[in-house]
């Protein structure tokens, strides 16, 4: 028979504040423990250590999830790198919700074959594999023609139409044409996320349209765990990175040498700062480095400048300090190239670099292998290695051809990737030199 001991109920309740005052203690103490002691950022080869505790990922995840409810039911695809901090946090937050989880084969080809099987609601990715789907469905309304195109673009248009004026679409247009175009997700996709980079107009637009109306698209790094902003549900503006994550404060500091000040008009503008629960501890060992970023009163300095829009959104305008002046005095901000270069299907990376002694650019490219394998194959191109194809004249030509059709169409990190390529870039210039002179009439 159990032994039984009687309580007083004051005695109780005292007992039960300092059960309690212990367990909040053991919390506290593991939110202050560290999560992810290295993580890596950047490309290139150029790394650095971020050092965020479980308590910088929990604020983050909690204060990106405020807006957006997710249910038992739904179903979350994984294919992300969960080395990177984008998947990490949303698989916290599925995993706080209840929310199924299915993880693909490990084949980027096949993942649309992984999303037919899962039927995920759920759907986290990044403007590249966005640009391709919408590429894809767009190429194939254009050779379809005739009444097919005529029908895409009067239920595209009705639907763009009516989700502007922020009613409901008809659902005669998902009848009739979009519902076989959102079974290349699963077609159940009701939630759909993008970050990493920038999402053009045209594909949110497009994503809006043919798969669900909730598309939201916002802006972090690893530093903050994630999340900065995020667009909110029911705005139907494109063009921005929505509003502060509840979990953080954003500011926008002054930088009077390239004439970005809070008095610009018709909107302020300046360096985004961020400081809050959800900002990293430091990086890896090196302080010299955080404190290259961090202030003394706990403010994170992005390097990204920024502007406020109208209620309360945040629109990424450009980096600081990241501009060179070429030869004949024009100045260059190259991570603007590389972002239009990065929307090329065949482009992984692109590093775009130039100096005052030349008046080119220079680019060194990563191809995309398995778009690039993929290629070769419908060609009919046999290769022994990535390295040969890349040689081949062809893959070359093509790979060209796409950037400057890409690079039309848009009109258009420094230190470590310059020291690392200085190589090739010196080859790429006496190239340009060589070629410049043979062209030359003799006088």
């Amino acid at each position: 028979m159990a032994d039984y001991v009687l309580a007083s109920r004051s005695g109780l309740l005292i007992r039960g504040k300092v059960i309690f005052r212990d367990i909040a203690h053991q919390n506290l103490k593991m939110l202050q423990l560290s999560a992810i002691p290295v993580v890596q950022l950047g490309h290139l080869r150029y790394y650095k250590g971020v050092v965020l505790t479980h308590g910088n990922l929990i604020a983050n995840a909690a204060g990106s999830s405020m807006s957006v409810k997710f249910y038992p039911s739904d179903v979350y695809i994984s294919y992300l790198p969960l080395a990177h901090i984008y998947e990490r946090v949303n698989q916290i937050m599925v995993t706080y919700f209840g929310v199924a989880v299915g993880f693909y084969q490990g084949d980027n080809l096949k993942l649309m074959e992984d999303m037919e099987a899962l039927r995920p609601t759920l759907f986290s990715s990044v403007p590249r594999l966005y640009n391709r789907i919408y590429d894809g469905v767009m190429n194939a309304v254009k050779t379809s023609g005739g009444l097919r195109e005529r029908i895409f673009n009067a239920g595209y248009n009705a639907k763009m139409q009516a989700i502007a004026n922020g009613k409901s679409p008809s659902p005669i247009w998902d009848r009739l044409v979009f519902n076989k175009i959102r079974e290349k997700l699963g077609g159940r996709v009701r939630f759909m996320t993008s970050g990493a980079s920038p999402l053009s107009a045209d594909v949110m637009d497009f994503l809006r349209v043919c798969f669900v109306g909730l598309v939201l698209e916002g802006y972090g790094m690893t530093e903050t765990s994630c999340v900065i902003s995020g667009m909110d549900v029911g705005d139907n503006l494109t063009g921005h990175v929505g509003s502060p994550n509840p979990a953080c404060e954003i500011k926008l500091e002054d930088v009077p040498e390239m004439n970005y000040t809070s008095d610009d008009q018709p909107y302020p503008r300046g360096e985004i700062c961020v400081r809050g629960p959800i900002v990293f501890q430091g990086y890896y060992k090196d302080e010299v480095q955080t404190k290259e970023v961090m202030d003394e009163d706990g403010w994170l300095h992005t390097g990204d400048i920024g502007l406020w829009l109208p209620g309360g959104r945040l629109k990424i305008i450009d980096r600081k300090k990241n501009i060179f002046k070429l030869a004949q005095g024009e100045y260059i901000a190259p991570e603007k190239i590389e972002n239009v270069y990065a929307k090329c299907k065949f482009v992984s990376q692109c590093f775009v670099y130039g100096d005052s002694f030349n008046s080119y650019l220079v680019a060194v490219v990563s191809v995309d292998q398995d778009v690039l394998k993929a290629w070769a194959t419908s060609e009919g191109i046999k290769y022994e290695g990535l390295a040969q194809l890349c040689s081949d004249p062809r893959t070359r030509a093509a790979v060209l051809a796409d950037m400057d059709d890409v690079g039309k169409q848009a009109q258009i990190k420094r230190p470590q990737a310059k020291a690392y390529f200085a190589k090739a870039i010196a080859d790429m210039y006496a190239e340009l030199v060589n070629s410049d002179s043979l062209h030359q009439k003799p006088k």
